[in-house]
């Protein structure tokens, strides 16, 4: 699951843009001044920045040259009100590797942060697709297939699926379920977890030679292939 850190002071379109990208299964962080973004980037490693110009404190283009001055080689999209052309140079000379100007469309944010995202993979040469048994997961398309076969997934059942793909052959709980995929802690009183395996087992296991999603009794539950 990629991290994206949201440098923006602004709350209602910080928890917009958040909320947002959270649904698409982005890690967002938060960050609601320069200082406090400076910090965070010296103990965490993320994989995209997203970043305004007018913070309360320092400026975005401040900001971005003292990140690439300490070799940190992030993709950086501005997202800000300073929308004219030299603003833009400005950004993109500072070190920025994107500018997007507000009012903005959220799906086309999107679309820039999956192709930076796509374009540090292929540097970095890391796999989109992770393979267990007959199972396939492609990361970026966040698609899946078994035996070769399609299966359509919302994605709060994509995320499932990729936590139990990520634990394979570990038993996990469902309050690990439960923090992980919902990012909440688990309540005894519902049953969410368990609803939404059956949801997999109906799209991932049925119909196929042997099941994947396995119950372990009083504990949680296992993906595995037959053995």
């Amino acid at each position: 699951m990629a991290k994206i850190l949201l440098i923006e002071d602004d709350d209602r379109l910080a928890n917009f843009i958040q909320k947002g990208l959270e649904e698409q299964l982005y890690a967002v962080s938060r960050a609601h001044n320069g200082y406090e973004a400076l910090a965070v980037t010296q103990d965490i490693t993320f994989d995209l920045i997203i970043l305004d110009i007018m913070l309360p404190d320092i400026s975005g283009f401040q900001i971005c040259t003292t990140l690439r001055e300490r070799k940190i080689t992030t993709a950086i999209l501005i997202l800000s009100a300073l929308n004219t052309t030299d603003e833009k140079v400005k950004g993109l000379q500072a070190g920025a590797d994107d500018y997007l100007g507000k009012p903005f469309h959220f799906e086309e944010l999107l679309a820039r942060i999956n192709a930076h995202l796509r374009r540090k993979s292929f540097e970095r040469g890391i796999t989109d697709t992770q393979k267990y048994a007959d199972l396939e997961i492609n990361i970026a398309e966040q698609t899946a297939k078994r035996a070769g076969k399609t299966i359509l997934l919302s994605p709060r059942e994509y995320k499932l699926l990729l936590f139990l793909l990520n634990h394979r052959e570990h038993i996990v709980s469902r309050t690990q379920i439960a923090e992980a995929v919902w990012d909440i802690h688990f309540n005894t009183h519902t049953n969410v977890v368990d609803v939404y395996i059956n949801y997999l087992r109906n799209k991932v296991d049925k119909g196929f030679d042997f099941p994947l999603i396995h119950t372990v009794k009083g504990r949680g539950y296992l993906l595995k292939q037959k053995t």
